[in-house]
């Protein structure tokens, strides 16, 4: 098929905290030396913002380096942490906080602010169509494109109006080629083409595997009375702890009486019984929890799966002809929760090597090894190698032990242990037969602190075209039933946050894997934590997908 193709110096693939300071940052490198450079940004959301999810604390520290004016320039940093509370959770009703004293200083928040990442998105996008980027939302980078020597010459963005079927709809509109000197990555975590570029490349076969969670996010209207701007609250244990899993919880007082309440669960949990979704309603009834949210309401629901396996799963970030960036590359922090500061630096320092090698003459496809160079001298470099332990720690001991081994490093070591502690063991691996395990009874929602699932998928603004292909691929369409049912009670029942994936029953007794892609929300937990590794996240029409405000 003929497709129309377009050219630009740099393309960049998506439009997250990575790919537009990379776009920001090469144009303002272009308008200091006098240059013209053509830069394009794709995104798979129906507009700029639409699929971020964060917590979010934010740290400015790549911000002030990228637009030191950016409080004239109006960027939505509105409100400064003031104080950070954590505790233990033991129960439903106990909690123990924990002194300022002994709280590990990658968890101190002074001087970061509580924010919509969505909402800074959308203003870095602004920032980058004013210097002359391109920024098209709506339009899914389906494919990599190469060059015959196998360098990456761009990328076939998704087609447009095909049904189930794979049959073109009277809406059909073929894909484009969209092609460029470099094309960089930032499709945020197990991006889709990053995980192919990886694998095709070998780029993390010196690298530990990557570790993930998945988070899950409201946002809460709450009663003015409670709310206290810049409060953070952090919590680990309970609920996850009574279920032999790890990770921990945050609330975040925004500005307006606004609060974000989320749970971040390790995907290395062996109980296929647990549901990360119910686990987080649990959390709601908490007595610390609860006392902000009772008499609020629910605004908005958001899933993201997030790298947490830090310095030691880091891989090769460069290849021919373009760089993988940001949480596409796992350069998130988990030490400090955080991951918009660091993709934002490495989107910086790709911007920099791509603009050094065009001034230089380069026409591309060329492996830009400088950025390694880059990279290794820079502040983020530093931060997760004096990290790397947490993560390893926190899977070999728990929360507790872990959380002491963190403490230990930064408070008293200032810096890190002098040897690495490894985690080699894969997430998905971690899956115990159902039969071996606890099984797990969750309460009927109230449907005023908790909910089910398709409420909240509601409230996502979660969409997709009617009547196109599945963008959840399987591999063995029958492994769920004949395999993952048996012997794990087929876990994406309950793994997946939006109730995508159910084992109904036929007419003749038998049982069947359904699919609802409708309700995906994009969290790519799927693509993570099936123990067989037979679900493949692909991008489904550009403009599908949730819709998130303000978050």
């Amino acid at each position: 098929m003929e497709r129309e193709s377009m050219e630009f110096d740099v393309l960049i693939v998506g439009a997250g905290p990575a790919g537009l300071s990379a776009a920001c940052r090469i144009l303002q490198l272009a308008q200091e030396s006098g240059d013209e450079l053509t830069v394009c940004v794709v995104e798979k959301g129906s507009e700029v913002g639409a699929h971020i999810l964060a917590g979010t604390v934010f740290e400015p520290s790549a911000l002030n380096e990228l637009f030191p004016n950016w409080k004239e320039l109006g960027a939505p940093l509105n409100t400064p942490v003031t104080r950070d509370d954590i505790f233990v959770l033991k129960s439903e009703e106990k909690a123990v906080k924990v002194p300022n004293a002994f709280v590990p200083k990658n968890m101190h928040n002074d001087g970061n602010y509580i924010v919509s990442l969505g909402n800074i998105c959308r203003w870095l996008a602004e920032q980058a169509e004013g210097m002359g980027a391109e920024v098209y939302p709506g339009f899914a980078a389906a494919e990599v494109l190469y060059n015959e020597d196998g360098s990456v010459r761009g990328i076939l963005t998704g087609d447009m109006g095909v049904d189930e079927e794979g049959n073109p709809k009277d809406s059909y509109m073929p894909g484009m080629e969209l092609l460029a000197k470099y094309t960089l990555f930032s499709e945020g975590c197990r991006g889709h083409l990053g995980k192919q570029l990886i694998e095709k490349y070998e780029l993390d076969k010196d690298s530990d595997p990557q570790h993930y969670g998945i988070g899950i996010k409201e946002l809460w209207d709450i009663d003015p009375a409670k709310h206290e701007p810049g409060l953070v609250v952090h919590t680990a244990g309970w609920p996850l702890s009574e279920n032999g899993a790890n990770g921990g919880s945050f609330l975040y007082h925004l500005e307006n009486n606004q609060v974000y309440v989320g749970l971040i669960t390790d995907l290395n949990y062996s109980n296929p019984h647990l549901s990360p979704f119910e686990e987080f309603q649990r959390l709601k009834t908490n007595k610390e929890v609860k006392k902000y949210l009772k008499g609020g309401k629910r605004v908005s629901y958001g899933a993201r799966a997030i790298t947490k396996g830090g310095f030691n799963a880091l891989p090769k970030m460069t290849f021919p002809g373009g760089l993988i960036l940001g949480c596409d590359a796992g350069a998130l922090n988990f030490s400090k929760i955080k991951g918009s500061h660091t993709a934002m630096k490495t989107g910086m320092m790709g911007a920099e090597t791509v603009f050094e090698a065009i001034k230089a003459g380069s026409t591309g496809g060329d492996d830009l090894v400088a950025y390694a160079d880059k990279f290794k001298a820079s502040s983020v470099y530093k931060e997760l190698y004096d990290s790397r332990n947490f993560g390893p720690a926190m899977h070999k001991f728990g929360s507790m032990i872990g959380g002491a081994v963190a403490f230990f490093e930064q408070n008293i070591l200032r810096g890190s242990l002098p040897f690495t502690l490894h985690d080699t063991h894969l997430d998905h691996a971690q899956m115990k037969p159902a039969a071996e395990c606890k099984k797990i009874t969750y309460a009927k929602p109230d449907n005023v602190l908790t909910f089910d699932r398709l409420t909240s998928v509601f409230i996502s603004n979660t969409n997709h075209e009617e009547n196109q292909a599945c963008h959840l691929k399987l591999k063995d369409p029958e492994l769920p039933i004949r395999d993952n049912l048996p012997k794990f009670d087929e876990p994406a029942q309950r793994y997946c946050p939006a109730g995508v994936y159910e084992v109904v029953e036929n007419d003749d007794g038998s049982k069947k894997f359904q699919i609802n892609s409708q309700n995906c929300v994009h969290c790519k937990t799927c693509d993570i934590k099936d123990p067989a590794q037979n679900i493949t996240w692909v991008t489904p029409e550009g403009g599908g997908g949730p819709n998130y405000p303000n978050m």
